[in-house]
């Protein structure tokens, strides 16, 4: 399995709040995803510059990617970011995981992702997308596409419809499978027809958590929900936080429990769990074991701020796959 992603390349900023006040005062909805102006995002960083904070690459899908490549996995990730500190941040961090960077530059600056953490973990984010959002289809080359296996596209960009349609089409051109990760219910509510065409004609494998399946489905139960996505792709995955996940496919459904863990910030869960998911795939484990190995990862994540992985947890998480591998065996 050789993976090439495509999402938002952004700078993630994440702040502890003391409580849920600041969300209120900025009118911004606990647990979504909002795009703001850069004049905003300099609002939300002048009240929590006294507040601890954590800055790392970032952007959805380029998480996921990173992951992957921290197991060993040949990535790629194709986004746009400026030329300025933070878009040599960003490309440092893709080389430094080992990822090959197939990176467009703009003189806009490098967009930014504002984690804002409340005391329930629960993360929301204010997205200035700058650089990011100038991405357009004429920038996607064939080449990019060429000796991989599998496409992962982020739902974040799912409001570039001519982008995501180009990419797609590129993608199976080349003979990949597709990934979405539908990443936000806000996204979703606003894209779901669009959403609908792009996995019925398109989608492999699809990843969503309960509230964005509960946008994309209208079901009320992630179960049923999960049940609808699996009628239009080979794999869906549908994540329930603290009551772990749920896989299908065809009629085969897989019910893998959480771990417990000490969370501290749920930022990067869905991305590090889909890395790890993939990664199980990558290794042609049964799926009830990928899903394990996504839980391994997302529990990680959690533990610590911000979107990645510190180096020194992932000999222990190799570790425990190993673990994992042998069940396979049994």
């Amino acid at each position: 399995m050789r993976i090439l992603g495509m999402g938002n390349a952004l700078v993630d900023i994440v702040t502890e709040l003391p409580n849920d006040t600041l969300l209120k005062d900025l009118s911004l909805q606990k647990g979504s995803m909002q795009l703001v102006n850069r004049d905003f995002s300099n609002k939300v960083l002048d009240k929590v510059n006294r507040l601890p904070c954590v800055e790392k690459s970032g952007g959805s899908a380029a998480n996921t990617i990173c992951g992957l490549a921290s197991l060993g996995v040949e990535t790629a990730f194709i986004g746009r970011v400026g030329k300025d500190r933070l878009g040599k941040v960003f490309q440092s961090d893709l080389e430094r995981y080992g990822v090959k960077p197939l990176l467009q530059f703009s003189d806009t600056e490098t967009g930014l992702a504002l984690a804002l953490v409340s005391r329930n973990s629960e993360r929301t984010f204010a997205t200035c997308l700058g650089a990011a959002v100038e991405m357009e289809p004429f920038h996607l080359d064939a080449a990019f596409f060429r000796g991989y296996t599998h496409f992962y596209v982020e739902g974040y960009l799912m409001q570039h419809h001519e982008l995501i349609r180009k990419a797609v089409e590129l993608a199976k051109d080349a003979g990949l499978e597709v990934i979405i990760d539908m990443a936000s219910f806000n996204v979703v509510e606003d894209n779901r027809d669009f959403l609908h065409f792009l996995i019925k004609e398109y989608a492999d494998i699809v990843f969503a958590n309960a509230d964005e399946a509960k946008a994309f489905t209208g079901c009320r139960m992630p179960e049923t929900g999960l049940q609808k996505i699996a009628e239009d792709c080979w794999i869906a995955v549908v994540k329930t936080g603290a009551k772990g996940s749920l896989v299908q496919n065809g009629k085969n459904v897989y019910r893998i429990p959480a771990q417990e863990v000490n969370c501290i910030d749920t930022t990067g869960a869905g991305d590090l769990y889909a890395a790890g998911f993939l990664y199980g795939l990558h290794l042609n484990l049964k799926l009830g074991l990928c899903g394990e190995i996504g839980t391994i990862l997302a529990g990680k994540v959690i533990e610590v701020m911000g979107g990645k992985i510190p180096d020194g947890e992932w000999p222990e998480i190799k570790e425990r796959i190993k673990q994992t591998l042998y069940k396979q065996v049994e």
